[in-house]
């Protein structure tokens, strides 16, 4: 793979404009992800801020509109502008957009009519405009005005009836993180690219509608597939995909109190030898190493016998060295890591993940999760802090503000 020294393109998306009115993650993420890949973003924000701007933490625990962490992480290499609306929309929006590529939109038809946004009408000023709508449940529709969170999304969509224990008496648990709105971030950005390959086409712009209802209905795995066709309902499984029929643990607690995922798949033959191979070589393998335990189906009947050799094979040793002694083996034992973990990976660092990003003021540097993926062409964009509230008011809108 080339050096980044070699790279001779822009980023992907250099020298496209995009205008911002997001009130939540999912429009916000849509953002940043088109400004990591070198498009200016410009969010615009009522004069007390968007409200992800109070989500916390905050830094050094002092809340404030510029200390988000939350706001931090999902606008980044952006620039902020105060806009009020009032009731007429696209009058105030309309030096932003007059050469904008793309306007992302996260208000429901409802707060667009409230704030004089008819997008149709915006479309038509602007025909060669993009226009992105992110919200809970899309621009038409009986639910479209509902108000949802990225909870109820992820509880409306199907996705949280198949997270959470084997444990039936538990109820369902949200998965980390904003699944929900990222399933409607990725849907919109996939958007976003097709209407702007057809721009090249026919020169004009459109609307595109995503519902973060429909995105979430699209994550649900195995269940949709089994309830379309034999009508058969899945079971959520404590770190399992959910599956009609109840599937064994994968999860193996080691010697440190922490916890390895590996699947043991009796049917996999060379699997399976690697796997006694192995507890062969720490003098762990007991009786698997008997000429019957080649036999698919004598394993299969000895499972429970199995699995109780395993665990204790893993509960003798620490995670980490089961995680790099099973991974030189080949099998796919998975380390179950913490934040914390994470912040050390190093293979995280060895890939320059984290890059150093100055906050300014009293906090000064700290480190930024940075770009999954690598371009052998492509330039990278360099990491850049979020913009403070309007902050680039008089960059970009002194012409407005003087004739006021």
């Amino acid at each position: 793979m080339q050096a980044t020294s070699e790279r001779t393109l822009p980023a992907p998306y250099a020298g496209l404009k995009v205008i911002e009115l997001a009130e939540d993650t999912g429009g916000e993420f849509l953002g940043r992800t088109l400004a990591e890949m070198g498009a200016d973003v410009t969010k615009a924000e009522p004069p007390e801020g968007s409200p992800t701007r109070r989500i916390g933490p905050f830094a050094k625990g002092e809340a404030g509109p510029d200390r988000s962490l939350h706001f931090w992480l999902y606008n980044s290499n952006k620039r902020s502008v105060t806009i009020d609306l009032g009731e007429t929309g696209i009058e105030a929006l309309a030096p932003l957009l007059d050469d904008a590529d793309i306007f992302i939109s996260t208000l429901q038809p409802a707060r667009l009519a409230a704030a004089g946004l008819d997008l149709d009408a915006l479309s038509a000023l602007f025909p060669r405009l993009i226009i992105v709508s992110v919200t809970p449940y899309g621009l038409t529709g009986p639910w479209k005005d509902y108000k949802a969170s990225n909870l109820t999304g992820l509880a409306g969509g199907g996705p949280l009836n198949m997270c959470g224990y084997d444990d039936h008496s538990i109820p369902p648990i949200n998965p980390g993180g904003d699944q929900a709105y990222h399933s409607a971030t990725a849907f919109g950005h996939i958007g976003t690219l097709l209407a702007l390959l057809d721009r090249q086409r026919t020169g004009l712009g459109q609307i595109v509608d995503v519902a973060m209802h429909n995105a979430a209905t699209m994550n649900v795995e195995l269940a949709n597939p089994f309830w379309f066709y034999p009508r058969v309902n899945v079971q959520r499984q404590t770190c399992r995909h959910a599956q009609p029929s109840p599937t064994q643990s994968a999860l193996f607690q080691c010697a440190d109190g922490r916890y390895v995922y590996y699947t043991l798949i009796l049917s996999d033959s060379r699997a399976w030898d690697m796997l006694v191979a192995w507890m062969d070589q720490k003098g762990m393998a007991a009786m698997l190493t008997e000429p019957e335990f080649k036999d698919i189906a004598y394993r299969q009947q000895r499972f429970d016998e199995i699995q109780s050799l395993v665990e204790c094979f893993f509960l003798c040793h620490d995670s980490r060295e089961m995680y790099l002694e099973g991974q030189a083996q080949g099998l796919p034992v998975g380390l179950m890591n913490a934040p914390e973990d994470l912040f050390e990976d190093e293979h995280l660092r060895a890939r320059d993940f984290f890059v150093p990003v100055d906050m300014g003021g009293d906090v000064g540097v700290v480190e930024y999760p940075g770009d999954s993926y690598r371009f052998t062409a492509f330039g990278s964009v360099p990491r850049a802090r979020a913009p403070k509230l309007g902050e680039h008011d008089h960059e970009l809108l002194g012409h407005r503000a003087a004739a006021e």
